[in-house]
């Protein structure tokens, strides 16, 4: 979770719709695995490392984000969970990069470097925001450099040195509305120029719920297999044996 996004969700931004069907993707994605370690590189808030440990995906996390002022550890669930600004030199069975790499100009270096400790068949999960057409003053509020199409992303893994494994769209039943509303804002800002924001806020309770569902139905019957169009990349990759 983006740093700037926590002032805007709170602390209950771990049940806020879009975490919460994001998360609940990554655990399908990632169902059936038990690991030792988690590095999550960009973590913001850590929320998907806490989501991981809450479903026994790993028995501890190591959180890893610049915005961090200093080095720190937690107990979540009587597991540790470790903060720091620079990733150390210890193993890491998973790592996340979950919405990063579309904050960097070199996509492709800063795969390859943070997932240079990875053991041959260890595995990666990437998330980044799809498709360039979509872009609106929520990636300029939240620094982005670019927005992907799953072929895109596949193509950095590769160029990474790492081998794609699967890789799907989500938030697909969502995109239409989204895209309407996202081009119709793009040219509204044209005419009305004003401050770039993030198109994430709190919802009413019920709404919340709904959304949660939607995407549920959307995660059993897609996921992660949408070829075709969403607002978010999944890329699971692993080392090469």
């Amino acid at each position: 979770m983006d740093i700037k996004e926590v002032s805007i969700l709170g602390e209950n931004a771990g049940r806020h719709w879009y975490y919460a069907s994001k998360g609940r993707a990554l655990l399908q994605l990632l169902k059936g695995l038990k690991v030792e370690t988690v590095l999550d590189i960009g973590a913001g808030s850590g929320i998907f490392s806490r989501q991981l440990l809450d479903a026994g995906i790993c028995r501890r996390a190591v959180c890893v984000d610049p915005a961090y002022r200093a080095e720190g550890v937690e107990r979540h669930n009587d597991r540790e969970i470790r903060f720091a600004p620079s990733p150390d030199q210890g193993p890491a069975d998973i790592i996340l990069m979950m919405d990063v790499l579309e904050h960097v100009d070199d996509d492709v270096a800063l795969l390859r470097r943070s997932t240079a400790r990875l053991r041959p068949h260890d595995q990666v999960v990437i998330t980044v925001p799809a498709f360039q057409f979509l872009w609106s003053g929520h990636d300029e509020f939240l620094e982005h450099r670019r927005r992907y199409t799953r072929r895109q992303v596949e193509a950095v893994v590769r160029a990474a040195g790492l081998e794609p494994v699967k890789s799907g769209y989500f938030f697909g039943l969502l995109f239409p509305v989204a895209a309407i509303q996202r081009l119709f804002n793009k040219w509204r800002r044209k005419s009305t120029p004003g401050p770039a924001k993030s198109a994430l806020s709190t919802q009413g309770k019920a709404v919340n719920t709904i959304l949660i569902a939607v995407h549920d139905l959307e995660r059993r019957v897609m996921f992660p297999f949408n070829r075709l169009a969403g607002l978010t990349v999944f890329c699971l990759a692993r080392r090469a044996g």
